[in-house]
């Protein structure tokens, strides 16, 4: 089984900030505060958590074909 890639870079889709950040690995982030223009992101409509939808990287359960937070 590969490694599970920790870090993604979170795009806002309002402000157009991205910033990298550690994923956690237990659970699913839902909400997000962007730096750049303090909106509040949460998961795109089929989307598990916030690095699944604006993130350059799938959530750690989604790497491991794990069953997510939802």
């Amino acid at each position: 089984m590969p490694d599970v890639i920790l870090q993604s870079c979170i795009t806002c889709p309002e402000c157009g900030h991205s910033q990298t950040d550690t994923m956690p690995t237990n659970a699913c982030q839902w909400f997000y505060d962007c730096a750049g223009c303090g909106k509040v992101l949460a998961p795109r409509s089929g989307d598990c958590c916030v690095y699944c939808s604006y993130g350059t990287v799938p959530c750690p359960p989604m790497q491991q074909d794990r069953s997510c937070c939802r």
